[in-house]
């Protein structure tokens, strides 16, 4: 059997850049690794870059992103002491759902994130990220704020922020997972050490 090359983060971001393996490489300006603290507990994993992340090589950073840097700021999280990054890493046309072979071709680039941060606890932003990564019959309405213990970590889903810009009657639910998320953080030693609380 061949070597294979060490993980760490230089080999994470060449493989994201000489990526083709779909074709929503096609036509973007920035594929979108995502940033944060590679030291994290904590995880944040959406869909897919929007428009203004394509523009930006960043993830979360449009009106989506804006409102999610809130939602950690009402629990005392600041968003640079977490790691956020996306199923897919290209912009899905008309920011459209990624679809299942898009997200197939994504998903060792994100276990190859998940690994190197060894986060303990996950969260899943929206149905697209929570079916890709913990169940394909995932209902967001039903199973949010559910949480599934798997290989060590934590896992919850919650809407997507850009979900709540749309039905802002959400909020209270998402609000009862965002302190369920402290709660978890709490539970396992983390929110005070690391954030501060």
């Amino acid at each position: 059997m061949a070597d294979m090359p060490a993980l760490d983060w230089a080999r994470v971001e060449q493989l994201v850049e000489g990526c083709a393996q779909c074709p929503l490489h096609q036509g973007i300006r920035h594929k979108v690794l995502g940033q944060g603290d590679r030291h994290a507990p904590l995880m944040l994993i959406g869909e897919g870059p929007g428009e203004r992340e394509d523009e930006e090589g960043l993830a979360f950073v449009g009106a989506a992103g804006q409102l999610l840097t809130r939602m950690l700021a009402a629990i005392s999280l600041p968003r640079d002491r977490v790691y956020i990054c996306n199923v897919v890493k290209c912009r899905p046309p008309r920011n459209r759902t990624p679809l299942p072979e898009e997200m197939a071709a994504c998903l060792p680039l994100l276990r190859m994130q998940t690994a190197l941060i060894r986060p303990k606890v996950i969260v899943l932003l929206g149905a697209t990220a929570a079916r890709a990564t913990l169940n394909p019959d995932i209902r967001i309405t039903r199973d949010r704020g559910q949480w599934t213990l798997r290989k060590g970590v934590w896992m919850m889903p919650t809407y997507h922020p850009s979900f709540l810009l749309r039905d802002e009657q959400r909020k209270p639910e998402a609000w009862q997972d965002l302190q369920a998320l402290r709660d978890k953080l709490m539970e396992l030693g983390l929110y005070q050490d690391l954030y501060g609380a």
